[in-house]
């Protein structure tokens, strides 16, 4: 029986054996995850092939990559279908075609601004796009910054520091904007996301979050929703505490908690996955076009769901990139997403509700 996570308008069917890999193949850890407007799945992880596509049934495409990223860690897709791959491996975003074509490199590969100088990249995380198309990089691990750049990656401005007050972060690690162009920042060691208008300054804050990592506007509007990937604990000692994730909490656009998935017994999934363990590390992505929603479970009836007419972009509602870019909320989609586990892959199925589905690792 697989196992249901969450409850009400907000379940999900894990489905085991998801992506199907050329034999011999491993994904290792899965950074993030994007999807395109042909329902293929990009893959963005730290094995031997950095960039794995698959279709919408787990099928294997291709791969790309090899040879060019460090360490995966972020990724967006935005309307046209590129991709912007960042890298804190070696400190750089690249925005890519869907064949693995650089377009535009931010940052020089391999050479890191100083440790916490404020100048990017020391260990970028991930990226978002401005209602304009202007992009935002969270850095990140040796940096304390937001960096906001042109379409074209002349950098216009940046903001944040060290620290625990508004506006100061303890590891920058994602990044999401909405619609009205307003941006959030999960501000992991914080136990918080912060919330930015456009030129970075500080509006407010939400609370009661355990190590938040990935982040994802859903639905478009004045009204989105925002799903939120929380670490479990990383201590020894707290490791098997429950309560505390990893989960993903749904919340609306004041950060008031709607649902929850996970995490409730600690690092073990509930029911009849007992055995295996709930991801560390939270990825999500919805997926144009692809999942089955019913209700009740048991009944899969498929449903299209338009954004508000009011969004700019077509197509921005595919961008719940890994770990935490943002999906404004501005096309006609169907939700879905699909997480990959040392010992296999599985897809969250969603139903009732179309909130995006999220990719997890150990």
């Amino acid at each position: 029986m697989p196992a249901i996570l969450g409850s009400g308008e907000h379940r999900y069917r894990v489905v085991d054996n998801f992506a199907k890999l050329p034999d011999g193949w491993q994904l290792t850890d899965v950074a993030s995850v994007a999807v395109d407007s042909k329902d293929r799945i990009y893959v963005f992880n730290r094995g031997a092939h950095p960039m794995v596509v698959l279709d919408r049934e787990g099928n294997f495409l291709r791969s790309w990559g090899e040879g060019l990223f460090s360490r995966a860690h972020g990724l967006h897709i935005d309307a046209d279908d590129n991709l912007y791959c960042t890298d804190d491996g070696d400190h750089t975003v690249r925005k890519c075609s869907t064949d693995g074509k650089v377009l535009l490199t931010i940052g020089i590969p391999a050479k890191p601004a100083p440790f916490m100088s404020g100048e990017p990249f020391h260990r970028c995380t991930h990226t978002a796009l401005s209602p304009k198309g202007e992009i935002y990089v969270s850095d990140g691990y040796g940096n304390a910054r937001v960096h906001k750049f042109t379409p074209d990656g002349k950098l216009i401005k940046s903001w944040g520091e060290p620290g625990t007050d508004p506006g100061q972060f303890n590891i920058v690690h994602n990044i999401a904007t909405d619609a009205d162009g307003w941006v959030y920042v999960a501000d992991r060691e914080n136990h918080r996301v912060q919330v930015f208008n456009g030129e970075g300054q500080y509006e407010t804050q939400w609370n009661n979050l355990h190590r938040p990592c990935a982040l994802c506007c859903c639905d478009g509007g004045r009204s989105p929703t925002f799903v939120i990937g929380e670490l479990g604990p990383g201590l020894a000692i707290n490791r098997n505490v429950p309560n505390l994730g990893p989960r993903l909490s749904i919340v609306d656009a004041k950060g008031n908690r709607i649902a929850r998935l996970g995490g409730a017994e600690g690092r073990a999934l509930p029911a009849a996955n007992s055995s295996r363990r709930m991801a560390s590390r939270w990825t999500r992505r919805a997926t144009s076009m692809s999942a089955r929603s019913a209700s009740p479970i048991g009944r899969p009836a498929f449903r299209t769901r338009r954004c508000r007419p009011r969004c700019a972009r077509r197509g921005a509602c595919r961008s719940w990139s890994g770990y935490g870019s943002s999906c404004p909320g501005k096309a006609m989609t169907r939700w879905g997403g699909w997480f990959r586990a040392p010992q296999g892959s599985r897809l969250f199925e969603h139903f009732c509700h179309p909130a995006a589905a999220l990719l997890a690792l150990e």
